[in-house]
């Protein structure tokens, strides 16, 4: 069930120490939010002066209250926090909020103080935010603790930035959003985000949960939690684009970055991922509209070529599908339109709307009866005609008349999605028009961006849809006995344990060892020099020996050549119709393993035709991978080659992660190539690099 923070979100008492006069210090904007409401629970003002601040006695310490106090802010200067912390918990306080700074951001010094501390509120029961926050709030609770009000609403904001927080209420307002709860994150030292995230699960007033943060902490206990929350979970975070920490000595480390990790968590746990304020406060303005779809089918409907055009490509630029649509969707569009008018997708009024605004609703209402449509975005001119200062709408002849129109359209428009609910995103020029503030009081977003209007509409749609979360992530599987030697063989051995398929070999070490390996089973051969890290750029196999002599021969070379310690010959597939995979593992410090799939061979790197996922990835995860590789047309056949066995390698790539999972000490782990012919899948090389 997770923590239990009543005693943040809702205590039955509240003090705050470091309460002050001083406009300057946090303390006054603390204690000045706190007293917004006085009739809901005592809150008391500490200051160890004493006196008087905002106009009521405040005490000079905790204790001198006289009775239990359930909350304690503390906003105080470094030296005197643990202190307070000491004091609070003597009085009974269950949760603290620690504004005071200084602390893990600090340096070392200031983490194992902050460890400390910490230690010292988990063993008395009781739970702290912070250090180094800003605060909280819960408008359903009137509990305000922060600097700033956050309207009303149902998102609860977990914030590590007191600023972004800030625009992301500003920029919320004109979509009417609110916020349920609001949480700095701080540090962390206790209460982290997985803390909060189960929490506001479970919390009946917030819809949506949206999250800013730099450091996740436990990055896949978050993904687990998002992905069990049963409410959409919107991610912005910081720092994406850099590599992550890794030793590159594989081809899966050196093309994994934290911006592949990220992605892919959020991908697993139906986590909406965005880049910047803005797109999160649209993905949320979407996710607290109307209905929502797992299809991915667009109808782009505009009374402009050019708005049809531009939002075409933003649709499918966002991942939306922008069909064309079927002849009897076209027929029924042709009965409500002209002839001019365009009803392929984008469908275009074509001028219509000037001669009959109706024109806008009965379009739409076909658009949305139509079984080959999931979801559509209008986009252009309306609302130009109800705006006051809009061309046509604004003081051209028979302007009012238009505008009228246009509102009834508008109210037509509400009464089809009633009818047939269906995703519907509307960009326009006049966004806050009459006619347009009719759709969205009636849920239906607009946008004066088409980009917008356009990822809106992806956050309404897809996997994601549902706004459950991406549904439980596959466990960890237990921790196997630790692989000691990385070597060739060794790996091999490992994941051959597991159910990987390999061809038959054996290491070697001298001509004698040779020959006795090549008559274990029969040519052609392949012959490796082992511990090299790229075998292949330093000439270190041989492929197609034909027979036992050619196999010594280009030993007796290699060995000369490379003077490797130790080889390995292996039986040489069959490579007739089959297509290189590679398949790998690397270990992110937040994340845990995190998979790899795609195109393989030699020209991996070059070609970077790759898709993640948290590992292990299941088999039908692994299928929906492989496939959404733009090579994965590959793997059904081209050019008369037969397709290959695609899910008999999701199999194998199950198995692959499911083993690289149980092996914590392993930080990268690859199988390069994996052969995927007709009649199955065979690993071809593997290699392993150790923490």
């Amino acid at each position: 069930m997770g923590r239990d923070l009543t005693p943040l979100f809702d205590p039955a008492s509240v003090a705050v120490v470091g309460a002050s006069d001083d406009p300057a210090k946090y303390g006054h904007a603390v204690a000045s939010q706190a007293l917004r409401a006085p009739g809901r629970r005592p809150v008391h003002l500490v200051n160890r002066r004493g006196g008087t601040v905002l106009g009521r006695t405040a005490a000079t310490s905790l204790s001198a209250i006289g009775e239990p106090v359930e909350l304690v802010v503390i906003s105080v200067p470094a030296a005197g926090f643990e202190a307070a912390v000491d004091e609070a918990l003597a009085c009974g306080a269950k949760a603290i909020v620690a504004i005071t700074a200084g602390f893990a951001e600090a340096g070392p010094a200031g983490l194992a103080r902050q460890r400390t501390v910490a230690d010292r509120v988990r063993a008395a029961g009781a739970v702290l935010v912070g250090p180094n926050c800003l605060g909280i709030a819960d408008n359903t609770t009137e509990l305000y603790l922060a600097s700033d009000r956050f309207a009303p609403g149902g998102i609860a904001l977990l914030s590590q930035s007191g600023n972004l927080a800030l625009e992301l209420q500003l920029r919320g307002e004109p979509y009417g959003l609110g916020f349920s709860r609001f949480v700095s994150l701080g540090n962390q030292a206790d209460v982290t985000l997985v803390d909060l995230v189960e929490d506001c699960a479970r919390h009946r007033a917030t819809s949506a949960i949206a999250v800013y943060a730099e450091d996740f902490g436990d990055g896949r206990a978050f993904a687990a939690a998002a992905a069990a929350a049963g409410k959409p979970v919107v991610l912005l975070t910081a720092g994406r684009g850099s590599a992550s920490a890794r030793s590159a000595q594989s081809h899966t480390g050196a093309l994994t970055t934290s911006a592949d990790v990220v992605s892919a968590a959020c991908r697993d746990a139906g986590v909406e991922l965005v880049r910047t304020p803005r797109e999160m406060t649209v993905v949320l303005a979407a996710l607290a509209a109307g209905p929502r779809t797992a299809g991915r089918r667009t109808a782009v409907f505009t009374d402009g070529g050019g708005h049809g055009a531009v939002a075409a490509d933003a649709a499918e630029d966002a991942g939306l599908d922008v069909p064309e649509l079927g002849a009897r969707t076209q027929e029924r569009l042709r009965s409500v339109l002209w002839e001019q008018s365009s009803v392929g997708n984008p469908v275009d009024l074509a001028g219509m709307g000037e001669q009959r605004p109706l024109s806008y609703a009965d379009t739409v209402g076909e658009l949305l009866a139509g079984d080959e449509v999931d979801a559509v975005l209008m986009t252009g001119y309306f609302g130009g005609y109800a705006a006051s200062d809009g061309g046509l709408g604004g003081g051209a002849a028979g302007g009012s008349v238009l505008a009228e129109g246009e509102t009834r359209a508008a109210k037509e428009i509400v009464a089809h999605l009633a009818a047939v609910p269906k995703p519907l995103v509307v960009q326009s020029m006049y966004p806050r028009s009459a006619s347009c503030r009719v759709l969205a009081e009636a849920g239906v977003p607009v946008f004066s961006a088409t980009e917008d209007a356009a990822r809106a509409l992806a956050a309404m749609t897809g996997r994601a849809a549902s706004g459950r979360g991406g549904g439980p992530l596959p466990p960890l599987p237990p921790a196997a006995a630790p692989l000691r030697d990385p070597g060739y063989h060794a790996v091999r051995a490992v994941l051959a344990d597991a159910g990987v398929p390999f061809p038959a070999a054996r290491e070697v070490t001298d001509e004698a060892g040779l020959l006795a390996a090549a008559a274990e089973f029969e040519g052609p051969y392949v012959l490796k020099a082992l511990h090299l890290l790229h075998k292949s750029d330093a000439g270190g196999v041989a492929l197609r020996l034909a027979d036992r002599a050619a196999l010594l021969a280009a030993y007796r070379e290699m060995r000369a050549r490379l003077g490797a310690p130790a080889y390995s010959v292996e039986a040489m597939a069959d490579l007739t119709d089959g297509v290189e995979l590679i398949v790998g593992v690397n270990r992110d410090p937040r994340f845990g393993p995190v998979a790899m799939v795609g195109l393989g061979g030699v020209l991996t790197e070059t070609l970077r035709d790759v898709a993640f996922a948290l590992a292990p990835v299941p088999a039908g995860r692994a299928e929906e991978l492989l496939r959404g590789l733009r090579s994965g047309a590959l793997l059904d056949g081209v050019r008369g080659r037969p397709a290959v066995a695609v899910a008999a390698a999701a199999g194998v790539v199950e198995r692959i992660t499911a083993a690289a999972a149980a092996h914590p000490e392993i930080a990268e782990l690859e199988v390069n190539p994996l052969l995927v012919r007709p009649d199955g899948a065979l690993a071809l090389d593997a290699r392993a690099v150790l923490h």
